[in-house]
């Protein structure tokens, strides 16, 4: 899992690639058969999606930081 840290030295077309690639993580996980879902793997990519979403609104908040 990425830390904050790690999030806020990444550029925005990194943090928007991870966005969507986390989301398509949790699209696919939803759709498996019931008995082969990992709750861990939906639950770390919606963790992701929102740290770099987090981070996207900082700097679009207050562009001057990155």
């Amino acid at each position: 899992m990425i830390t904050m840290q790690d999030m806020r030295k990444k550029s925005v077309a990194e943090l928007t690639n991870m966005v969507e690639e986390a989301r398509k993580t949790v699209r696919e996980e939803r759709f498996k058969d019931r008995f082969s879902r990992k709750a861990s793997v939906v639950q770390g990519a919606k963790t992701e999606i929102a740290r770099a979403l987090t981070e996207l609104s900082a700097r679009r908040r207050n562009p001057e930081t990155k």
